[in-house]
């Protein structure tokens, strides 16, 4: 049993699954929950509800901040279950000395993602607490979205179908620790963070069977093909050789001694389709990114594992991510 909480418990990996399950499934588990879904499907599979806290450092970083990534966030997980985002709540702790001009440049880049998901905040609330009892500002916002396409599971994955990323990955970790730790890049590199819903629609608007979606945010890539390959009691196979990785991102995974397939993003999804909608679908994806790529097919050889087949013609299993990581990135 977990004696105390640690950094690690929030990295999105092994550890924040053993929390989950040992301390709040044990209490609150039930039908809905245990599905373990980015958003739960309520209203007999009309609605989508989700929420999520926003505690990111620093508050400002290149292309996003605080109120950018709340939004993005919750958008992005009604988005992954089908749905249209249409009402959030926005609830804001806020550290007494705050200054009144960030708090509304925060705000303004929420409002701008609302627009793009077509959604409005109906209710909120606000709390300022002493100085030291919060790190300047905490955000958390809750969502509700009309379900547009049905049957999108984590536990739906079957033998030959593929999965593709939405485009290159690992960019909003890896600028956060740049940013955090004062690291000037000369380059463009900056987060990922943006809101799905425009694609997610461009997706389900074309007829593609979409079977399994999921934006790889904390844990990255590594997290959501383990929780796909234990839900659907399925083997994922990784081609190495197909993730697509900016130089930049490489260049930062090797200073920490991460890989790119374990850091945090904020606007990147993944996508199972049946083998013949993989053409369709990274068309349209690629309309947005063109580093969109299938990188991985579903078999049956190794039942809820992630094989890696390295681009020197080696095999490894890919686990879910374990220890800190970077602490703080959403």
């Amino acid at each position: 049993m977990i004696k105390t909480i640690t950094l690690a418990h929030g990295n999105g990996g092994a550890e924040n699954n053993e929390l989950i399950e040992k301390v709040f499934y044990k209490h609150f588990k039930n039908d809905i929950l245990s599905k373990s879904e980015d958003a739960a499907v309520i209203e007999e599979g009309k609605l989508a509800f989700t929420t999520d806290s926003f505690t990111v450092s620093p508050l400002f970083f290149p292309g996003g901040d605080i109120g950018k990534l709340a939004i993005c966030g919750t958008c992005n997980d009604l988005s992954m279950m089908g749905a249209k985002p249409k009402y959030l709540t926005c609830s804001v702790i806020i550290e007494e000395g705050f200054l009144t001009r960030e708090l509304e440049k925060i705000v303004k880049s929420m409002k701008k993602e609302l627009d793009i998901n077509g959604a409005i905040v109906v209710s909120g609330d606000t709390k300022v607490v002493p100085k030291g009892s919060v790190d300047k500002l905490f955000i958390n916002t809750t969502g509700i979205g009309e379900i547009e396409h049905k049957g999108i599971s984590a536990s739906a994955l079957k033998e030959e179908m593929s999965i593709l990323v939405s485009r290159d990955i690992g960019t909003h970790g890896a600028t956060i620790f740049a940013e955090r730790e004062g690291i000037k890049l000369t380059s463009t590199l900056q987060t990922d963070c943006a809101s799905l819903y425009p694609e997610i629609k461009k997706l389900v608007d074309s007829g593609i069977n979409i079977v399994a979606l999921r934006d790889a945010t904390r844990g990255g890539v590594s997290a959501v093909l383990n929780e796909w390959a234990k839900s659907s009691d399925v083997c994922i196979e990784i081609e190495e050789e197909s993730i697509p990785v900016r130089e930049e991102v490489r260049g930062i995974c090797e200073m920490l001694g991460f890989e790119a397939v374990n850091l945090a993003n904020e606007g990147t999804f993944l996508l199972a389709v049946a083998k013949e909608d993989e053409e369709k679908a990274l068309e349209i994806l690629q309309e947005t990114h063109k580093t969109s790529r299938i990188i991985a097919s579903v078999t049956n050889q190794y039942k809820g594992k992630v094989l890696l087949n390295s681009s020197w013609g080696t095999k490894r299993f890919l686990d879910l991510p374990t220890g800190e990581l970077l602490p703080r990135i959403c």
